[in-house]
């Protein structure tokens, strides 16, 4: 007895037809797997997108100074002593210009102040900088112009406003010229930054940015709160990281007291720990793939005992026990691969309202994972079948056409 491809699919399709119920739940059992693995690996790689994308924004080829060493543990071993780390001053920031491989150098001031015009006031996060900030954060303009470039060191009543802010104070008024009262100085207004949205915990939109030397005067201090370092290129990053560490302990009578904080060293540490995490909630969810498999066999070996006359016809007409086997294996198979693109679906159109009811968060799953996702979903259903299936072809075919 001869079996063609063409025959082995179309006896496996009436096999799963012909018991619709039991044939139903062992597709939902399986698509349940699949789209386990594929939504909660799309919404891993959305979160692992999400945070590259977020910390991509800052700059690029950037390199941050912290005031404070941190250490392996992440604390500043001094502060355990009552001490306080030294000043990043603005001196120590025109030192970092020195070097060919750096391309920007933007000192950075943060702190909350009330400003107000006319009688419209409230308080504002306030960002004091020069005008290296807006490209080394890739921040556009939507009127006017931003800090004027001058010395580091000049305190120029200037100041730029987030959207909100000026829809805030201004409302239907022309706020380009502006004076307005930040703290108890007065700033006149030369231009307003477009929409940004937020970028690791800075929203453009509620910020007022002023000229450093200004801040300073704002918030009585003479200590900056960053420095951010743009390196002319990617290779350029570790040699700045290193020129910025010799010159700061230089400038700080040989102390190393800063932490400088590189933009691929944040993104390596993210990329590694979020694509942890999608492998670790991926394989969760591929426990359910097992689950799959198990019933799978539970019910494969009821459809035998349940199809003994039948398998006996088929070994009385000379089917052999290889291809029992193969057919019994072949309608696990067909199970295995409807359930898997059942559960590809059901993860894919999961995976889209997640895009849709967040579109920050870019849930895609893998193409990697949807590959394997499948093929584990197919040897699943064929390995757990092959009880059912050494069974069936072991069957005596007198015993099974008289249903022992």
């Amino acid at each position: 007895m001869a079996l063609h491809s063409a025959d082995v699919a179309r006896f496996s399709w009436r096999a799963l037809t012909g018991y619709p119920a039991r044939t139903l739940l062992m597709l939902v059992a399986m698509a349940i797997g699949v789209g386990s693995v594929v939504v909660l690996t799309a919404l891993g790689e959305g979160a692992r997108g999400y945070v590259t994308g977020e910390f991509a924004s800052l700059g690029t080829n950037l390199v941050v100074v912290l005031p404070g060493r941190s250490e392996t543990a992440g604390v500043n071993p001094g502060a355990m002593f009552g001490e306080t780390p030294r000043d990043l001053t603005l001196d120590d920031a025109l030192a970092l210009t020195r070097s060919s491989r750096v391309r920007r150098v933007a000192p950075l001031n943060v702190g909350s102040v009330s400003v107000s015009y006319g009688p419209r006031s409230r308080d504002v996060v306030m960002l004091g900088s020069t005008s290296e900030l807006l490209p080394v954060r890739h921040w556009r303009m939507a009127q006017g112009s931003f800090l004027p470039a001058s010395d580091i060191d000049r305190a120029l009543p200037v100041a730029v406003l987030g959207q909100t802010i000026r829809d805030e104070l201004f409302g239907a008024e022309r706020a380009l010229g502006e004076w307005l009262r930040i703290g108890d100085r007065r700033f006149r207004v030369i231009g307003i930054l477009a929409s940004e949205g937020r970028s690791i915990g800075v929203d453009t939109d509620e910020t007022i940015i002023v000229p450093v030397a200004a801040a300073q005067q704002l918030l009585n201090t003479r200590s900056l709160f960053r420095i951010l370092i743009e390196a002319r290129s990617r290779e350029d990053i570790a040699p700045v990281r290193d020129f910025v560490e010799a010159t700061i302990a230089e400038r700080h009578q040989g102390e190393k007291d800063v932490t400088v904080v590189t933009q691929d060293a944040v993104l390596s540490t993210f990329d590694d720990i979020l694509g942890a995490l999608t492998l670790a909630v991926g394989g969760i969810a591929a426990i359910s793939l097992a689950v799959a498999g198990i019933l799978i066999m539970n019910v494969m070996l009821v459809a035998v005992s349940e199809r003994t006359a039948e398998i006996g016809l088929l070994k009385a007409i000379g089917a052999t026990p290889r291809q029992i086997l193969l057919l019994i294996l072949a309608e696990a198979s067909l199970l295995s691969l409807l359930g898997a693109l059942l559960g590809l679906a059901i993860g894919q159109a999961s995976a889209l309202g997640l895009r849709l009811a967040l579109p920050i968060l870019p849930a895609y799953a893998p193409t990697w994972v949807i590959a394997v996702v499948v093929a584990i979903a197919m040897v699943t259903g064929v390995v757990f079948s092959l009880l059912p299936a050494r069974n069936a072809a072991r069957l005596d075919p007198v015993l099974a056409l008289s249903r022992r």
